[in-house]
Formats: C-alpha cells, structure tokens, sequence
C-alpha cells in the first residue's frame, strides 16, 4: 500500500510575523478611532439605556408619514436598478474577454472606476445638477450599480460554453446574432439574478440617500433623531426595516427559481 502523505505545516516564522502584523494593525485602528477598553465595557449599558428612549413607538406617524417615504425608497431603488441594469449589459458584454479581447480590459477598468465612488457621493454631484428630490437618488443609484453589475455580468459570459456561440459564427451568423442567440439565452437568468441581488442592496442604500436630499426616507429619519424625537425615529426604523426583509425574501425566492431553472 502507498503511504499516506501528509500536507506539510506551513513554516511558523512567516505565520507569526503575519499574525504580529495583523495584530498591530487591530490594536492601531483601535487606537485611532478612540476604542478604549473602559468605552467598549460600558458599551452595551449604553446601547440598551439608549433603546429605552424609542419604546413605544409613534405608530400614527409611522403610517402617515413614513410609510409613504418608505415607499419612496423602494421607488428609488427600484428605478436605480432599472437604470444599473439595462446600462450594465453592454458593458458586460464588452468586458467579456472571450466576446472582445481588445476592449474587455478597458470596459473592466471603467467598471472598477464608478465602482469606486459611493452612492452617497454620487448624490451630492447630482443634487445641485438635477435639483433635490428623489430623481437624484434614482440616478445616483443606478450610475453606482452598472460598475457592479456590469463586473459580474462579464465574469458570467467568460465562465459560459463559447461552443454555441461558434458554431453561430461558423453557420454564417454575425457576431451580434452569435450573442443573440447563443450568448444572451445562456446567461439572462444568472444577470437577472444578479439585478436582484443588487435591488436588495439599492433599497438599503436608497434608505440613506435622503440625508443629502435626495429623496426616501433617510432625512425623515435624521430629522427625527436631530430633534429627539426617538419614537417617531423608531417608527421609520421599523417600517424601514420590515420592508427591507420582506423584499428580501421575496427577491431571493425569485433568485433561487431564476437560478435553477
């Protein structure tokens, strides 16, 4: 019989000093945010002191006025995603470096590049351009989804069988009926699954663009807290939050039969 061979223990000066490195790395970012020990004791007496202050809750505010900017954040979200998806399946197409080689790492880069600036950010630009109000919020929103979702649109091109697409060619079809017909029919569910995905995350974003006046229910919410009126501010929570969960289930029932079908 073979003998068993065993993997080898990784050499322990590489693991020790990698571990001394993160180490100081936590004890240095905890020391520069102020985390003392007495503060991180005392923490949940405060949080649970703190809580006490949003029970009960102002439930006729909740339906009158929250619930509507609730609505409105969806609204946001939902036209945000709109707008990511249908920018984002070009650019997925053309960052496939299977499809186009030549341009695949350029399309990447760009995609890399509107990634890299926050929701938040985006919505400052654009309030002074488009005015205050939710279409700030919608365009902020959708502009920040087609670097991600034009990212893993790619990724699912490149990771399909190209043995349709060429035969496509090779019967005489150009390359655009090639991704029509043997591209597209492959990969529309997983991106569509992933337009999903990324509503559940708009909806949370979109719960935080008001703060800079762009539309939902962050600034009901900030005003709320700013003045301490904290059981209006835990109505908005609770409306907020349970919307959030109710969507995401919904959205990952949809996303699991898209998937396996």
């Amino acid at each position: 019989m073979n003998a068993v061979v065993r993997p080898q223990a990784p050499k322990g000066g590489l693991a020790t000093w990698a571990t001394l490195v993160i180490a100081g790395l936590v004890l240095w970012s905890l020391w520069s945010i102020d985390a003392s020990p007495e503060r991180l004791l005392k923490l949940p007496e405060q949080m649970v002191r703190v809580l006490g202050f949003f029970w009960p809750a102002d439930w006729g505010y909740g339906q009158t006025r929250a619930l509507p900017a609730v609505l409105e954040s969806i609204q946001i979200a939902w036209i945000g995603t709109l707008i990511g998806a249908a920018l984002s399946i070009s650019l997925a197409i053309l960052g496939a470096r299977t499809l186009f080689p030549r341009v695949s790492r350029l399309v990447k880069f760009i995609s890399s590049a509107i990634r890299s600036v926050p929701e938040i950010l985006l919505a400052l630009y654009l309030v002074p351009i488009v005015g205050l109000g939710p279409f700030a919020g919608a365009l902020a929103i959708g502009i920040h989804s087609v670097g991600m979702l034009s990212k893993l649109g790619a990724e699912v091109i490149e990771s399909i069988d190209m043995g349709t697409f060429e035969a496509v060619e090779a019967a005489g079809g150009s390359r655009l009926q090639a991704i029509r017909f043997a591209v597209l029919p492959q990969v529309l569910p997983e991106i569509m699954a992933q337009w999903l995905f990324r509503f559940e995350l708009n909806l949370r974003a979109s719960a935080i663009l008001g703060v800079v006046g762009a539309g939902g229910v962050g600034g009901m919410l900030l005003t709320a807290l700013r003045y301490r009126q904290f059981d209006k501010a835990a109505a908005v929570l609770l409306i907020t939050i349970l919307a959030v969960l109710l969507i995401d289930m919904a959205s990952s029932a949809i996303r699991r039969r898209l998937v396996n079908s």
